[in-house]
């Protein structure tokens, strides 16, 4: 009997040995093909540790459990399960999937506020985090204590990992900010708040406005650059007001979503709310939006902007300026009832001199903008004082390389004249579909392909923001393919 107790003992010993060898195996040849796909052996320094963790067992990574308090065994338990957690997020969120919410209505009606996507990393390639020392679950400030949740050091450079495609034509896309390189952390729009207290302290000094259009392309550049440091100094030099200015790495800045109207090597122009790609109309969104001028003579049935799609914030919207977001289907609805609509007509107020690129007077607006070639990498453009307001950004701020413009209008990269520029990136032009309530493209400029985040799947929650509880959730918009929404 005791023999036969042995022997089972041994055979129990001998599968347990066996099993060991097994997983580590599985867990070993599983890490390896990631280190594979990520293209960095760095990671092998991992390895041994893998190997004591089911085989050699010298390093005591449950040390806890022989701890004789109760109270400390229970605590660190719960410690090592948040710590698991947190590895385990950090691990998806950088290179599978993210979550994100929509946060206005920048894209209303295909994605409205209050939707959740789950975005996939793996679609476009995930990016080897350029800041890898963070916290999970946050972009850039840490809840409650409202600090960073990054260490800026160390700085790795822009990789991307193979993913199953590339950024398509009309793709909904979440990336970076690229104008949040640099912003007052209490508004983001620090270069349009720069040239706007530039020219308000200039008006302070009894200074008349410039004609921009008696002023050269090379004289326009350095009033603008005059403008940028005396509005930069003001936010710096006062705080209290929009807070501190501050740097965000490429991949800490604001996550944004928006389509893709423009690919590398198009030309983008925008002619009477119409996209053009290299001469081309690009067919909008089947939700696109535009605001209409709309004059009221009975209020509006809450079932008519139900089947319509209105929100709260497009009535308030229309109480305050006199003008609402619709799509084209609305507002044929819309102008068929003239019994609550007195009249209704496309807004074409459309102001010049804010859009980019900020240090020029191009003329362009939101609805007739460009042409503008898009940077594609490995093509080049030709470089004069005509164009260089639009490529001065990607060249000097995305793409490293000092760039200063002489009295005369020559232009000097890296302490040497240019004719030219090749690009290192590829680039994209970006716009929310609802045209006429979006930052987008058309405000901030290209936006560089190390900047691309992931492209969204599917809605997986929706809830109205005008209703609450169970009546605010929006049924049919769950697990809803983005794709779908053309």
């Amino acid at each position: 009997m005791l023999e036969g107790i042995k022997e089972k003992k041994k055979e129990e010993k001998k599968s347990k040995g066996i099993n060991k060898w097994v997983k580590f195996i599985i867990v070993l040849a599983l890490y390896l093909a990631f280190l594979v796909w990520v293209e960095s052996w760095l990671g092998l320094i991992v390895v041994p540790f893998i190997y004591d963790l089911y085989i050699t067992k010298k390093i005591k990574w449950t040390w806890w459990k022989d701890l004789d308090n109760t109270l400390a065994r229970t605590i660190m338990s719960w410690v090592d399960a948040i710590i698991f957690a947190l590895v385990a997020v950090y691990f998806v969120n950088n290179f599978f999937f993210q979550n994100y919410q929509i946060p206005s209505s920048s894209l209303e009606k295909s994605l409205l506020t209050g939707d959740y996507l789950l975005v996939s990393k793996i679609s476009y390639g995930p990016r080897v985090p350029m800041t890898p020392l963070t916290m999970p679950l946050t972009q850039h400030t840490l809840p409650v204590l409202n600090c960073k949740s990054y260490i800026e050091w160390p700085q790795w450079e822009y990789r991307r990992v193979e993913g199953l495609g590339n950024v398509k034509l009309n793709d909904i896309v979440v990336f970076n900010y690229p104008a949040g390189d640099t912003l007052a952390t209490n508004d983001q729009y620090y270069y349009r708040l720069c040239y706007l207290y530039g020219q308000e302290i200039e008006a302070s000094k009894g200074k008349a406005p410039v004609a921009m259009s008696s002023l050269s392309p090379a004289r326009q550049m350095k009033h603008f650059k005059r403008l940028y440091k005396e509005g930069d100094r003001y936010l710096r030099a006062t705080p209290q007001q929009h807070g501190k200015v501050i740097s965000r790495p490429v991949d800490r800045r604001e996550n944004y979503v928006k389509r893709c109207v423009g690919l590398p090597g198009q030309t983008l122009q925008i002619i009477d709310r119409t996209i053009y790609l290299d001469g081309k109309p690009n067919k909008d969104a089947q939700e696109v939006q535009y605001t209409y001028a709309i004059k009221l003579q009975a209020q509006m049935p809450v079932e008519l902007m139900d089947e319509l799609n209105i929100s709260m914030e497009d009535i308030t919207q229309l109480n305050q300026s006199g003008v609402m977001p619709l799509t084209k289907r609305a507002a044929a609805v819309l102008k068929a009832r003239k019994d609550i609509v007195k009249e209704i007509k496309i807004n074409t107020d459309a102001p010049t001199g804010d859009v980019y690129p900020l240090n020029a007077r191009t003329k362009w607006t939101r609805d007739n903008y460009g042409p503008i070639w898009i940077p594609a990498k490995g093509k080049s453009v030709k470089l004069d004082m005509s164009n260089i307001a639009v490529y001065e950004r990607p060249i000097r701020t995305y793409e490293g390389n000092d760039l200063e413009i002489t009295e005369d209008g020559k232009i000097i990269i890296n302490g040497k004249e240019a004719t030219s520029y090749t690009f290192k990136m590829d680039y994209y032009w970006m716009m929310g579909d609802n045209r006429h309530n979006s930052a987008d493209s058309r405000y901030w400029g290209f936006v560089p392909e190390d900047h691309i985040v992931g492209k969204p799947l599917f809605i997986w929650w929706s809830s109205d923001p005008d209703r609450g509880g169970i009546n605010g959730i929006r049924w049919h918009r769950l697990f809803t393919w983005v794709d779908n929404i053309k």
